[in-house]
């Protein structure tokens, strides 16, 4: 589905509408608009500084942020290139640390627009462009690019040498592009393997791992799986990182939910994995201490929505939209809600996309919702709000519908329990997650 963006600054919003009236406006994958697009441009991504390229269905964003950090920790800056945005188009580019600046944003759109006119390039061909342009222009020791979609066909797969790339969680999403089954979709997100360039990923069934290997193989890059190449473990308190070089600790990751060891330690395996940059042992207890990352089982501040709630009210984000990220942010919830003593009231208030599967999101949590508010999502396709109910009534959960986030909060105060403050989780899509964050006055930074 097409991304939507907007802005308030009228330089960037005149491009993004010049954006929108050149794009197909649909997903197309694809390696020949976007090396046509960069040749015209004179092929920035062959100048960026040293690039670690990630792939997965869940977990890269959270990786990337690790490595921003720990990169960051080490004294060294960072370009980093992530999608789809929350609030802000901005967020999309980092540069060397700093979000880019309207100004910056608009000037760098405008020049990959007046070359892109007849390509049809998509959306997101041209915000690789133009970030790609920008990474080649400003000094960083090192780019961290997330793929898009998939990994062969997706644009950031231009990228001809980076110093390490990596595949994290691997589920079933985005079948009509990938493919049906999980074994398509991870030789899909394989194919940014490159040749002599390790490929780090997590430990996957045998098949799944089979696959990837044999992806990898085929463009000579090196396999660098999870239990055979590196290992971890977490015990009690500390993530514990074993590699042939050695061993690593670290306090568990800041951010909430029982897969965040997991990316984190993906983000140890691919620095450790690389001879580029120097990390210190360290820099990667700092980034376990204070990486975070928006809308990934994210505890919102008192602000406009929380406000809605009953006094001492917990209100959590996540941008989570298929089966896998659904187990691991149920568990998450699970550890939130049920803690050693006592138990609080869960209500989730749930919008999805259109192509998104409710059945298999909703499942995990059956057993712990006590109510289901379902709500559009503002400006794309999306499940109806009454068919998002019938699932989770199907499945036995109380559910209701709402006009938007903030009704249903509204309605969640009038049913939930006076005597304890309930836990509220806002899921089903990253676009949704964005409304949450603008509304509750928390654009990240």
């Amino acid at each position: 589905m097409p991304d939507h963006a907007t802005s308030t600054d009228s330089a960037v919003q005149a491009q993004l509408d010049r954006l929108w009236s050149l794009s197909p406006g649909a997903d197309i994958l694809g390696l020949e608009r976007i090396t046509a697009l960069l040749d015209r441009l004179g092929n920035p991504h062959h100048r960026l500084p040293p690039v670690i390229h990630v792939a997965g269905t869940n977990g890269k964003g959270s990786t990337c942020a690790f490595l921003r950090s720990a990169i960051e920790a080490s004294g060294l800056t960072a370009h980093v290139y992530t999608s789809p945005h929350l609030v802000r188009f901005n967020e999309r580019i980092r540069l060397a640390g700093t979000l880019i600046t309207d100004d910056a944003l608009a000037t760098l759109l405008a020049e990959v627009l007046d070359h892109a006119a007849d390509l049809t390039a998509s959306f997101f061909e041209v915000t690789t462009a133009a970030a790609f342009l920008a990474f080649s222009r400003t000094p960083a020791d090192v780019c961290i690019i997330e793929v898009g979609l998939g990994g062969r066909l997706d644009a950031t797969n231009v990228v001809p040498a980076p110093i390490v790339t990596g595949i994290a969680q691997l589920g079933i999403d985005h079948q009509s592009f990938l493919g049906e089954t999980l074994g398509e979709i991870a030789g899909e997100k394989a194919g940014i393997a490159k040749s002599g360039v390790p490929l780090v990923t997590m430990r996957y069934p045998a098949p799944i791992a089979t696959r990837v290997a044999a992806v990898a193989r085929t463009v000579g890059a090196k396999p660098a799986p999870a239990g055979d190449d590196w290992h971890f473990t977490v015990e009690s308190d500390r993530l514990i990182y074993t590699d042939a070089n050695g061993t690593i600790e670290t306090p568990l990751p800041r951010m909430a939910g029982p897969h965040q060891p997991e990316n984190l330690a993906l983000a140890i395996a691919l620095l450790r994995h690389q001879s580029t940059l120097a990390i210190p042992a360290d820099a990667y207890r700092i980034a376990a201490e204070t990486t975070h990352w928006p809308a990934r089982m994210q505890r919102l501040h008192p602000g406009p929505l929380l406000d809605q709630l009953p006094a001492g009210s917990q209100l959590w984000l996540d941008g989570g939209h298929n089966p896998a990220a659904a187990q691991a942010i149920a568990a998450a919830l699970d550890t939130i809600a049920h803690p050693a003593v006592g138990r609080s009231e869960v209500h989730l208030v749930l919008g999805m996309l259109a192509n998104k599967d409710p059945v298999g999101l909703l499942t995990p949590f059956a057993r712990l919702a006590t109510t289901l508010h379902a709500v559009p999502v503002p400006n794309h396709e999306h499940h109806a709000p009454a068919a998002l109910a019938a699932v989770a009534h199907d499945l036995g959960i109380a559910a209701h519908t709402s006009a938007d986030i903030a009704g249903a909060l509204r309605d969640i105060t009038t049913i939930a329990d006076p005597a304890e403050p309930p836990i509220v989780l806002i899921l089903g899509s990253l676009y949704l997650a964005g409304e949450a964050l603008s509304a509750n006055l928390e654009a990240p930074d």
